[in-house]
Order: C-alpha cells, then sequence, then structure tokens
C-alpha cells in the first residue's frame, strides 16, 4: 500500500489528471501530503498539500504574491479573460486589492447579511414546493444552483428576466480557469466575458440614471463609492461585479449540491443532523471541509522562501491544494471521516488572511437555509442513479443528481 501511495505521488502531474482522479482526488492528495508535500509538477511549479504551509502562503503576502498577471498571460494572452482574471479582487495584491475588497466589504456587512436572511427563505421554500410538485427532481438545476443566482441577483439588483445567462455565463468564465483549457474552453470563456461585460455596461448606465438604495444594492454602492471619494474605475467596476456573481454562485452551489449528496452517503451523519437540527452550522462548516467547493488557489513566490527542507526562489509558481490541506491529520483529528458535530473546524475552504473569502458569511447562510430547510421538508430523499461530477479540479461540485422522494 505504501509503495502504491509512493507511486501516486511520483507519478501525480496536475496537467494530465484521470477520470479516476476527478471522481476523488483524496488518495492522491494524501499521498501527496504524506511523501510529496512540496511537489515539483513537470511544469516546473509546485504543488502544496500541507495545511501548515497553505497557511504559511495565505498569510505572508510579502513573500506569496496573488497577483496573475505573469502566470495569466501566457494563458490567456492579450484577451478579456485576461483583463478580467487580473482585474477581479481575488488575483491582486495590496492595495488594489485592499481598496476593492473594502468597497465590496461594506455592501456584505453583517447588518445587510442579516437582512437577507427573509427572502432567502422565501426563495428555498418556493423551490422546495416546485420539487414537491415532482416524484423526481434534479438537485442542481432544481435547487443548489438556483439559489445563489438569485441571491447575487438581488445583490446586484438584476431584473429578474434577464438573469436567465449569468449561471452559464459564470461556468464558462470559472471553466476558464482550470489548469489546463483547450481552445473551445478558451473561446467560451472570453465570450462570456464579453457578453457579460456588455449586459453590465447598460446596466450600470441605467443603475446610475436611477440609484438603488446602497444598503441593499450592492451595484448602486459601488458605483457611489465611500464617503471620502474613494471610487472603482470604470473596468474594475464592471469586472469585480463579474467576480461577485462568479465567486457567489459556483461555490455555494457545489456547498449545497455536495453537502447533500454526502449526506446520503453517510446515513448515520444525516439521521444525526435531521434528529439535531441545531447542528446545521457545524454540519455546513464540515461539508466544506470534507468536500471544498474550491480545492486550489495559486500564488506566485516574489522573494525566495523555505517550505520544510524545500527551498523555493523567486519567480516560482505555486498551486495551493485546499482540499489536501483540509484533510490534514496534523490540523484535523479523523480526517476523513465526515462528522457534523466537528469542532473545532479550521478549514480553508475559504481561505484565510487578507485573502479570505469576501462572502463567506452570505454562503454560510446560504447553505444553512438552504440544506436546512430540504431535510426538514424532504428527509427521506435519495439519490436516483449515480452522480455526473463536473470534470474539473479547481471547483469541485456536481453537474447534475438525479433524485426521488421518498415516504
Amino acid at each position: 500500500m505504501n509503495g502504491d501511495a509512493c507511486a501516486l505521488a511520483d507519478d501525480f502531474d496536475l496537467e494530465k489528471l484521470t477520470g479516476e482522479f476527478y471522481a476523488n482526488p483524496y488518495p492522491t492528495y494524501r499521498a501527496l501530503r504524506e511523501h510529496a508535500p512540496v511537489k515539483r509538477l513537470p511544469n516546473g511549479c509546485y504543488f502544496l498539500t500541507r495545511y501548515d504551509d497553505l497557511v504559511t502562503a495565505y498569510k505572508n503576502t510579502k513573500a506569496f504574491s496573488s497577483d496573475k498577471k505573469k502566470e495569466f498571460l501566457p494563458k490567456y494572452g492579450d484577451s478579456l479573460l485576461y483583463e478580467h482574471h487580473t482585474t477581479s479582487l481575488v488575483f491582486n495584491d495590496p492595495p488594489a486589492h485592499t481598496r476593492v475588497r473594502r468597497l465590496i466589504m461594506g455592501a456584505l456587512s453583517p447588518r445587510a447579511i442579516a437582512g437577507m436572511e427573509g427572502d432567502l427563505i422565501a426563495l428555498v421554500d418556493q423551490l422546495l414546493d416546485r420539487i414537491a410538485a415532482k416524484e423526481r427532481f434534479e438537485l442542481i438545476g432544481d435547487f443548489a444552483s438556483a439559489i445563489p443566482v438569485e441571491v447575487i441577483g438581488n445583490l446586484l439588483d438584476v431584473p429578474h428576466d434577464e438573469r436567465e445567462p449569468l449561471r452559464d455565463w459564470s461556468l464558462a468564465i470559472l471553466g476558464a480557469l482550470e489548469p489546463v483549457i483547450g481552445k473551445e474552453a478558451f473561446e467560451r470563456g472570453n465570450n462570456a466575458v464579453k457578453d457579460f461585460l456588455a449586459y453590465l455596461q447598460t446596466l450600470v448606465e441605467r443603475r446610475r440614471a436611477k440609484p438603488g438604495n446602497p444598503e441593499r444594492d450592492v451595484l448602486t454602492r459601488l458605483i457611489q463609492g465611500e464617503d471620502n471619494g474613494e471610487r472603482l474605475t470604470a473596468k474594475e467596476l464592471l469586472h469585480n461585479c463579474i467576480f461577485l456573481l462568479n465567486a457567489g454562485h459556483e461555490t455555494t452551489t457545489n456547498l449545497i449540491g455536495n453537502g447533500l449528496v454526502t449526506l446520503t452517503e453517510h446515513p448515520d451523519q444525516k439521521a444525526r443532523l435531521i434528529a439535531q437540527p441545531d447542528l446545521i452550522r457545524t454540519a455546513v462548516e464540515e461539508m466544506l471541509r470534507y468536500e471544498s467547493s474550491n480545492q486550489l488557489g495559486n500564488r506566485m513566490i516574489v522573494e525566495d522562501i523555505e517550505l520544510g527542507d524545500t527551498k523555493l526562489p523567486a519567480g516560482t509558481l505555486v498551486t495551493l491544494c485546499i482540499g489536501a490541506a483540509n484533510r490534514d491529520p496534523a490540523q484535523f483529528p479523523d480526517p476523513e471521516a465526515f462528522d457534523v458535530a466537528r469542532t473545532p473546524n479550521r478549514h480553508l475552504a475559504f481561505g484565510t488572511g487578507a485573502h479570505q473569502c469576501a462572502g463567506m458569511a452570505l454562503a454560510r447562510l446560504e447553505g444553512a437555509i438552504a440544506i436546512s430547510r430540504f431535510l426538514a421538508r424532504f428527509p427521506n430523499y435519495a439519490l436516483d442513479g449515480a452522480p455526473v461530477r463536473g470534470g474539473r479540479v479547481r471547483f469541485r461540485g456536481f453537474l447534475s443528481v438525479s433524485c426521488r422522494r421518498e415516504a
């Protein structure tokens, strides 16, 4: 068995992944953590799998840069995809990151998020009513993906009859972040940015002419900026609206879908959560740890640094494997076990440090309301055939999950 693990670690290449890996990457992650935790890949980049190493990378922003201009230029060239992914909040360093994050966080305050709860409950219950009218339903399309699109659509005050393309645009743009993409995926992502920008320009013009309530309308708040006069540039405004939709969409869809499928695989924990619904908050944290919606991050090393026995020179690209770090036994006792009451649970699904996810409180609220109300309404739901994975390594989720209601 140890020899098999060594072979898994030795042969690992992020640019040549197998169907078996996409279905279950965790044996490979474990092998890497144990035998090659700072793994040099064939392309010269390094792949990090230890919890402590990821925390170092997240918190040492002086040595580990989030700026993706050098990394993405060979991949995207002078394209709209390049412009988008090098302008959005998540792929920038201070001071640009700090300024944009502050403006966005002002619109995602605890008070603002608390004010969304009533509308979120009403949305979830409406979706559950529709499911109740069916014997079989599609967990992702009928439920998980419908929630964040509506929530972010509400945040930006996108008219309901204009929301249909948002999910497809999001999937195409985020799909282009995979380690390797073909011409078709690149063109699909680039066209999605083009269409999204064109739509947002129209939306912004309408909002400038007729502002909304900045306490509830994030777009109005971002347009108006802060009291001290600090505002986003026109390009920053458009690309960070795209970022908000994308960041809040796929990861939350995956949280809800992954969580409800994982419960079917652990019936004892499902029964426990149904019997003790007050465990929903710790359960959501465990779902985030056990099947992290976002599995990978990236950094560029900008000054020489050592991780363990490995010296990494400036200019080195590193991939942070969140999925591996969240099952590191040095941080999590019995990490392969799924425990809805696990505490403490300092997972890295939202990152940590300066780049910790700006929307994590909203994602937690969406996950808790969606999963708890689904279980209360359909405690005996069951899978109807094998779920279909998304075939992506960076964002771990399902394309479709056929389910049935049982008495």
